[in-house]
């Protein structure tokens, strides 16, 4: 967001990154999202669970307003990102989605080389003009330590980024948004075209974010949720059902739905 508009900081914290107040949502005559109100922490992971077709993905995809890219869709209510309101009329799309990452089902490096990749976001944001070649190579660096992928690419760099495992495609696609400072980063699916072994090593990376940044995952595999996120919400038709802890939720829900669906009897 832009520099002007208040976010939180070490002396100015916020207590939740992300509160919604009565969204609704529709796309043409068909509504998605039937007043949603939520608000997620900072420094751990929240995923987004529910039936296909619940709304998960729709409210993921509001809080850096990607919904928008399809057209036809209206929205009301209100959501506040790092203590702004993203829909004020103030409000930078481009600076937006540079706080608010985003990453998706597939992993999907841009067909260039790995280096690229990385400074592929700052050179398209960026109104000063190309950065000196140390700082890119440090910001390359940075960003693929911070993934784990450094070690296994540091000699790859000119490398076809389409040419790395499923794996590590998606710990460059985390990667690539770094250099632009997110402070949210929403995750659809982030695991769903990796096996076990990759599964495992994208969640431990995950972990290892958690408290640097906000995390929102959406994801159909009720094992991953378990594993991987300390708070769920559960989505039924549009609505949050339930919200809390992870080990409350899956152990003691509150509604019958949620149990119903926690069980596999809905869904």
């Amino acid at each position: 967001m832009a520099e002007s508009e208040t976010v939180a900081t070490e002396a100015n914290p916020q207590k939740y990154s992300i509160t919604t107040k009565s969204v609704n949502l529709w796309y043409g005559d068909f509504q998605a999202l039937y007043d949603v109100t939520v608000n997620i922490k900072p420094g751990i992971i929240t995923s987004l669970i529910g039936p296909s077709g619940c709304g998960k993905t729709t409210l993921l995809r509001s809080f850096n307003r990607i919904n928008e890219r399809y057209g036809n869709v209206t929205t009301r209510g209100e959501i506040t990102i790092l203590g702004k309101n993203i829909y004020d009329d103030d409000v930078s799309l481009s600076e937006l989605r540079k706080s608010v990452g985003m990453v998706f089902q597939r992993p999907n490096p841009l067909p260039i080389s790995v280096y690229e990749n990385i400074v592929f976001g700052v050179r398209i944001h960026s109104s000063r003009g190309e950065l000196p070649r140390s700082k890119r190579d440090e910001m390359v660096e940075s960003a693929l330590r911070e993934v784990k992928l450094w070690d296994t690419v540091k000699d790859k760099l000119k490398m076809r980024a389409t040419r790395l495992t499923l794996e590590q495609q998606q710990k460059l696609c985390i990667a690539r948004l770094l250099p632009l400072k997110p402070r949210v980063i929403l995750m659809d699916e982030p695991c769903s075209a990796l096996d076990a072994e990759g599964i495992e090593k994208v969640e431990s990376l995950i972990a290892t974010l958690r408290e640097k940044y906000t995390i929102l995952i959406v994801t159909h595999n009720m094992a991953q949720a378990r594993r991987a996120s300390d708070e769920c919400i559960y989505m039924l038709l549009g609505k949050i059902v339930e919200h809390g802890a992870t080990s409350q939720l899956f152990l003691n829900p509150k509604e019958k739905e949620t149990e119903m669906y926690i069980e596999g009897r809905y869904g």
